[in-house]
């Protein structure tokens, strides 16, 4: 192979955050602290090769072989055809007559170690090496200095021999031998947090790489990366039309529906029909045979499945025809890495037309990070939806029954390129309902209020209420001499009165 082919590492979203894998003939270093997944990313790397026919060597200073063939084991990894150098110290090292470290003096010892190491290389020529720790080597020589030459001319040995090598490094309070990023091609650390695990590639020579932090998640089958989205590098081609609901009085606020390659959010408080609303799009998505997914947040997916029945939208036959998918997320269960990983399985494998996030806030609560970090993420997912020709249904609720007009939840207004508003109002000591367009980008709408309801056969829209003022506080006011029949059941004179 030539020195600018890949290797892949054997997970395919580290290899996706370093287009494509690493350099062949060149060193690169893990760094992170215990339990963070060096060695299982290893493990990946060497048994990636030894399944494609390349010969592959472990050189262990620091967990035996049995024990590390155990553990692997347990993870799945089948290590039958990878080659082991075993340098870890044997039970003599930790006597109390050897007074002079870990390996024992650096006459007898570095040279033992130097023979052994070239013994293994000349008997395997391995195309890939990985070696756990490499700052073991501190202890076979006198100081930080000699420690820095030899581990240079080491991994220079490796490389000239054909391989490209993988070294992790411990953390140590010496700074000097911690940090090797001097003599490898790339550098990618590996951390644990409590918002979970992460990979960032910190260094990479001659190749592009995906910045930032990634998400990591080990699992009994190893390690599984996590790329962040980067909606700029995705985009096809899609037809610019209009989306319809398949309710007509809906369809005539929006001017005829959404466009396709938009994000609509549908505000308004808990119950008034925000969920049931978005999934009449989904409904008509399914006659014109797309595929549509929800990913519901706050709501269980048998209390949904049970109200959807009730009003008559087929969601079993959806679900069992293939036009719809529903996921169920658990808090605190993914991070917003991992959920943009579930939605572009759904759009890239699965053409999924529609997806609809329900709801916002619990959006906010169930991924793992920071509060503005979940916007950004939001507002990134949202980007390459728009990209993909995805329409989007952000459901979102606003703490308010009535009273002050909130149209959204902070910070999520400006992601949305129509934005439908739902609201509760009082009449005539009853309460109803309305419903009405805020903010369309993409063409007019219509700038009344309707009245609406959900029945049996689903959501129903009335007439424009055009006898009625101040819907927006909650409490209206009739304008009109006439009665609006839909809304209220008191008559008014010319000028706007009530009758004593």
């Amino acid at each position: 192979m030539s020195a600018s082919s890949r290797v892949e590492t054997g997970i395919d979203g580290l290899d996706r955050v370093l287009s494509g894998g690493l350099r062949t003939g060149r060193s690169y270093m893990l760094r992170g602290g215990p339990g963070t997944g060096k060695t299982i990313l290893g493990l990946h790397f060497l048994t990636s090769g030894a399944e494609a026919d390349e010969s592959t060597l472990f050189v262990n200073f620091e967990e035996p072989t049995d024990r590390l063939r155990e553990n692997a084991s347990s993870l799945g990894f089948d290590l039958s055809d990878v080659e082991f150098l075993d340098l870890t110290p044997d039970d003599d090292a930790f006597t109390e007559e050897r007074t002079y470290g870990l390996f024992g003096p650096e006459e007898t010892e570095a040279g033992r170690v130097a023979e052994e190491i070239e013994d293994a290389v000349d008997r395997t020529d391995p195309d890939r090496v990985f070696v756990d720790p490499l700052t073991q080597f501190r202890q076979l020589v006198s100081d930080d200095r000699a420690f820095r030459r030899e581990a240079t001319a080491f991994m220079q040995y490796l490389t000239d021999a054909g391989a490209t090598v993988l070294f992790t490094t411990q953390s140590t309070p010496n700074r000097s031998v911690d940090d090797l990023e001097y003599l490898c091609d790339g550098s990618v650390r590996l951390s644990y947090a409590e918002t979970g695990r992460t990979i960032e590639v910190t260094k990479f020579r001659g190749s592009d790489f995906q910045s930032g932090a990634h998400t990591v998640r080990i699992t009994d089958e190893g390690m599984c990366v996590y790329p962040r989205l980067a909606p700029e590098i995705h985009s096809r081609e899609f037809t610019a039309e209009t989306v319809s609901s398949g309710v007509s009085e809906l369809d005539a606020l929006l001017s005829g529906g959404i466009e396709r390659g938009t994000v609509s959010v549908i505000s308004g408080p808990s119950g008034v029909g925000k969920t049931t609303t978005g999934s009449h799009f989904m409904k008509e998505a399914a006659a014109r045979g797309e595929r549509s997914a929800i990913y519901m947040f706050e709501e269980s997916m048998a209390t949904f499945l049970h109200r959807s029945r009730s009003i008559g939208v087929p969601i079993d036959e959806m679900i069992d025809e293939g036009s719809l998918a529903i996921e169920e997320i658990e808090p605190l269960s993914v991070s917003p890495d991992e959920f943009a990983a579930q939605v572009r399985t759904e759009v890239e494998e699965r053409d999924a037309r529609v997806v609809m996030l329900d709801g916002i806030s619990g959006y906010r609560l169930s991924l793992r990070g920071e509060s503005d970090d979940l916007v950004r993420e939001l507002h990134a997912l949202c980007r390459y939806l728009r990209n993909m020709g995805v329409t989007v249904i952000l459901v979102d609720d606003v703490g308010t029954v009535t009273g002050e007009f909130t149209p959204t939840s902070s910070k999520i207004s400006y992601l949305a390129d129509n934005i439908l508003f739902l609201r509760y109002i009082e009449v005539s000591g009853e309460l109803r309902k309305a419903a009405g367009v805020l903010k369309k980008r993409a063409s007019d709408f219509e700038r009344t209020l309707r009245e609406f309801e959900i029945t049996n056969d689903g959501l129903v829209l009335g007439e424009p209420l055009s006898g009625l003022r101040g819907i927006l506080t909650g409490t209206p006011e009739f304008v009109h001499e006439e009665r609006t029949g839909t809304v209220g059941e008191t008559d008014v004179d010319a000028e706007g009165n009530r009758p004593t």
